[in-house]
């Protein structure tokens, strides 16, 4: 079963754990005939470093919701506490039925215009990242392209 304490996601020491390990090194010694394992293990790089980046810019896109739902949450809080103090139980009368009814509706509508925030905030950490994702794919695989096309011509 997936336990978070066991594989906790953190995209700065998984980019130390490549910047400590460099994996060019153990195919120093490895030839393939016609092959250029340089360019291809720095292509790989720049992959990992793409999805690094990526995963900050979700990351940093996910701690501003995180701040934003916080912030709303109590801005909620204090306006129900505001509107309970001034809510008279004594007092229930068509008027202060409609006054409430008003209130419940300016709080409804409130709630609904912070949640289309909130997941307008989460859909432009998602597309943050998707975009440097995407971009390292055009750029990998032109990359590729022209090894095969230099592996082609030597062939």
């Amino acid at each position: 079963m997936f336990d978070p304490k066991t594989f906790a996601f953190d995209p700065e020491k998984i980019s130390e754990f490549f910047k400590q390990n460099d994996f060019t090194k153990q195919f120093q010694n490895f030839k393939m005939p016609e092959v250029d394992t340089e360019a291809f293990m720095t292509a790989q790089k720049k992959n990992m470093e793409a999805l690094v980046e990526a995963n900050k810019a979700a990351a940093a896109g996910y701690q501003d919701l995180f701040k934003k739902q916080v912030s709303i949450f109590e801005e909620t809080m204090a306006e129900a506490q505001k509107h309970l103090k001034s809510f008279d139980t004594t007092k229930l009368d068509a008027d202060s039925a409609k006054a409430q009814a008003e209130l419940a509706k300016a709080a409804f509508e409130k709630a609904l215009a912070n949640m289309q925030a909130l997941a307008e905030s989460a859909q432009k950490a998602n597309a943050s990242a998707y975009e440097i994702v995407s971009a390292r794919i055009q750029e990998s695989l032109v990359e590729l392209r022209d090894m095969a096309t230099k592996l082609a011509k030597k062939g």
